[in-house]
């Protein structure tokens, strides 16, 4: 499909939602209740109707982020559930890996670099085993796509996924609710608050709990269930001071303890030639998500810790706002990399052929993120408007590798060590102006200085020579830095009541990074800073006297030297790379409708088309027994261009949509709600192979309850159908894959007050 088709395609919607607009007022003279509330953002760092903001933004709330974040599940269950966005993991449920509009990164790296921004309470989160944390007590998630960073936090070319929770003041959100389900999994939550928005002084507690047993068996490993299980707890304590009316100071303390098994890597789980998953006993078995074979040790634990402390003050013409937060982490992880039993150098092996055992185990022992930022803004609502900014950000990040000469191996053959000190700082502004006409136009710019310094060394290797690995390794020190401006240019204009028309031009940018992952290599790699400028428009409308609601947005992006990373592959090295331009197109559209008494109906769609464009871009294929489908470089057997492939778990369409009835039944009511999120094929790396891709996926949920206005019990299923899918894989070893979660049945109880 090309830009023009999308553009057509684009015209064409626009013209059908223009022509229901204009037939609103007919429906809504059949329409016998309320509509849509409108949805306020926060994406311009003041509340706004979603319609004004010249931003494309979805939002995520009420029965559908209840759904998808409840049963057990984590941050991954939001991947698809608004268009454009998708959200893996090789770590399961510590290490998330963000993705907007096909931009991201599949580096496993625990320093990897990703430009996907997730901001928790105004903090920026920058490694991945922070941006895990429990989605538990949120009032919203919003979802901004396209380069972010002149309003507000950090810098980054592909979007934000952001999560408000509830204030200690607010009035009517206190609630326990409880659930069980199959495998023993238990979600119970509560957030409980004691003021309003009069009181000087307010507090708010929230929990969550998650269990699951262990589901999985491993046929090779004594016991019945071995793998699989986790306890996750997560808590907040938020406590608030309004000793004036100008003058509100918050904060927040908060804890994570995790501890479970690694993600399961599944040893051959495709057949040479083909994507589809197979049986532990050969390309014609069954594959059996709830039955492996591995013969390593598989643990997994994290803790988090982290504070926060916002002060806002109304000094009448402007609003000063401080955010100050440390978080602090740490992480064991341990699994069984083959994913198989044995060796072909080992009297047994399986399932399929292992050419080695691999096993490794990836710590942080100690990171620590420190941000600040001040802003200031305007509070006029007309006229000239303006928002002035500065942010600082610093990490210091300790890695620990090690590898193991067996599977039960506790004392390593060899260790690697990373340190890594990152600081960033960025000045940041915003000026708006509001014709009487209701034309907006807005412009705003940021000053990015990076700095990132990484040493790294080997000091033990007593793995035998003939691996090729070399003995220890010195210590490594690389330094990378950049000074860049980013900018923005946006216009929101009335076309009626019902319409707004926006348009969005805006420069993108990620700091350079260092990689130094030694237990394997012998040397550091870097890759340079990236820019991307980014083009959208659209229109965003509300129709049916206020029951309808449909928007939608068509993009073009081109990035220059994208940072992209080669993992794993024949050299089982990961490796940084710039591929001189990306370049993507697309469209995401939005409808969300209540056209009867009782029933809400939303549906999200997206398509993203980007390629590479760097004819001297190569890459290592999998060592595994796949089948590459791009070229080979002349006289470099196993070395494959790269050139014009979509990048790896970037779907061409995702779709969304729900469905939720209620009829009112004694002195509550019965209702049903349905969410369902498809996507379409992805590729597991930068090679495009037979093999590492799945074609599409489908999950879905329902659940059926009554409710009042205080208490709820329902029963529920999620992933209805049991799909079974795989998510990701690993190409140094065997045709190893990752695959999507369970179906889980179960019930809920829950009381509001």
């Amino acid at each position: 499909m090309t830009f023009n088709a999308i553009l057509r395609q684009s015209s064409a919607m626009s013209a059908l939602v223009l022509s229901i607009a204009a037939a609103a007022p007919a429906l809504a003279q059949s329409a016998d209740e309320e509509g849509l509330q409108e949805i306020i953002v926060t994406a311009q760092r003041v509340s706004e109707n979603q319609k004004d903001v010249p931003v494309s933004v979805a939002t995520l709330s009420g029965d559908a982020l209840a759904a998808a974040t409840g049963a057990g599940a984590d941050i991954r269950a939001l991947a698809g559930r608004v268009p454009s966005l998708n959200i893996e993991s090789s770590f399961g449920r510590t290490f998330p890996r963000f993705y907007i509009r096909g931009l991201g990164n599949t580096d496993f790296d625990l320093n990897a670099s990703q430009p996907v921004s997730l901001v928790y309470d105004d903090v920026v989160l920058e490694n991945p085993i922070l941006k895990g944390f429990p989605v538990f007590d949120v009032k919203q998630v919003e979802v901004l796509r396209g380069p972010q960073g002149t309003l507000f936090g950090r810098n980054t070319p592909a979007g934000i996924v952001k999560f408000d929770t509830v204030r200690p003041d607010a009035v009517g959100r206190n609630y326990v609710k409880a659930s069980y389900g199959s495998f023993n999994t238990i979600n119970a939550e509560a957030g409980i608050g004691s003021g309003d928005a009069s009181d000087v002084i307010s507090a708010r507690v929230s929990a969550i709990y998650q269990h699951r047993d262990n589901w999985v068996d491993n046929i090779d490993q004594p016991g019945d269930k071995n793998l699989e299980g986790f306890d996750d707890f997560a808590a907040r304590f938020q406590i608030q001071a309004k000793p004036s009316d100008a003058l509100t100071l918050r904060a927040v303390l908060q804890a994570r303890l995790f501890e479970g098994t690694a993600r399961l890597f599944r040893a051959n789980a495709f057949a040479t030639g083909s994507n589809k998953l197979i049986g532990l006993t050969g390309p014609t078995s069954t594959f059996d998500r709830s039955k492996t074979r591995a013969d390593g040790l598989n643990f997994q634990n994290l803790e988090n810790i982290n504070g926060a402390f916002t002060a806002e003050y109304d000094a009448g013409p402007v609003t000063i706002t401080s955010v100050s937060s440390l978080w602090n982490g740490n992480l064991q992880s341990r699994g069984d990399i083959d994913g198989g039993f044995g060796n072909q150098f080992a009297p047994t092996m399986g399932p399929g052929i292992i050419p080695f055992s691999a096993q490794s185990r990836d710590d942080v022992p100690s990171l620590d993120q420190f941000t600040q930022e001040l802003r200031i803004a305007s509070n006029n609502d007309g006229g000239l408007g303006y928002q002035l900014g500065v942010f600082y950000f610093n990490e210091k990040l300790d890695i620990a590798s090690y590898d193991y000469g067996s599977p039960t191996d506790v004392t390593p053959a060899a260790a690697a060590f990373q340190r890594q000190d990152s600081d960033a700082l960025g000045v940041f502004g915003s000026l708006n102006y509001k014709f009487d006409s209701g034309l907006k136009l807005q412009a705003g710019a940021r000053y990015n200085h990076d700095k990132r310094t990484l040493t790294a060394s080997r000091p033990l290797d007593v793995r035998p020579g003939f691996l090729g690995f070399g003995g220890p390794v010195a210590p490594q020190t690389a330094s990378v830095g950049d000074d860049v401006l980013t900018w923005d240019l946006a216009a929101t204009m009335p076309l009626n009541e019902q319409v707004n028309l926006f348009a969005r031009v805006a420069k993108g940018y990620r700091a350079p990074s260092i990689q130094g992952r030694l237990v394997f290599g012998r040397t550091l790699s870097v890759a340079d800073s990236e820019t991307t400028m980014s083009y959208e428009g659209g229109l965003k409308s509300s129709f049916a006297g206020g029951k309808a609601r449909f928007n939608l947005t068509g993009f073009y992006f081109t990035t220059d030297n994208m940072q992209l990373t080669a993992v794993g592959g024949a050299s089982n090295f990961t490796t940084l790379l710039n591929a001189k331009k990306v370049d993507g197109y697309g469209f995401e559209a939005e409808l969300e409708a209540r056209p009867l008494r009782g029933l809400t109906l939303t549906a999200g769609v997206s398509y993203n088309h980007n390629e590479i464009k760097d004819p001297g871009l190569y890459v290592a294929g999998c060592a595994a027994a796949c089948t590459v489908l791009d070229p080979v470089r002349v006289g470099s057997p196993g070395v494959f261009s790269i050139n014009g492939n979509q990048l790896p778990q970037s779907p061409r369409w995702t779709a969304n949509w729900t469905a939720g009835y209620a009829a009112p039944v004694g002195n509550g009511e019965v209702y049903v709600f349905t969410d369902w999120a498809y996507r379409s094929k992805i590729q597991f790396f930068l090679y495009e192979s037979v093999e590492f891709s799945d074609d599409n996926m489908l999950e879905g949920g329902v659940r059926l309850g009554y409710r009042t206005g205080r208490y709820d019990i329902a029963g529920f299923a999620r992933n209805v159908t049991n799909d079974v899918s795989a998510v990701s894989g690993i190409d140094f070893n065997n045709l190893t894959a990752m695959v999507n979660e369970p179906r889980v049945f179960g019930v809920e109880v829950g009381v509001k007050f």
